[in-house]
């Protein structure tokens, strides 16, 4: 008995012929056109930065800072 002339052989074949179909529509439908891909993109953000913190001092003042802080350290050690 073949299951292809019956109904459930035709339901079956109705089936896989949707389940080729959406896939390949869809694919073509988002790829052939360039504005769908960005406007599906924009729906999403991808990357998603932190907020920016505060900038870190320039290497001058980071040099006069440890040389502020070696001076206390030497008067300290000085004073003991």
């Amino acid at each position: 008995m073949s299951s292809l002339g019956t109904s459930k052989g035709i339901l079956e074949i109705a089936k896989f012929a949707i389940y080729v179909a959406v896939p390949v529509a869809l694919t073509y439908a988002v790829a052939t056109d360039s504005k769908t891909i960005h406007k599906l993109m924009g729906f999403r953000s991808y990357v998603v930065y932190p907020p920016e913190g505060p900038r870190p001092p320039p290497p001058e003042e980071l040099r006069e800072r440890a040389r502020e802080l070696s001076r206390e350290l030497a008067r300290k050690n000085n004073s003991h």
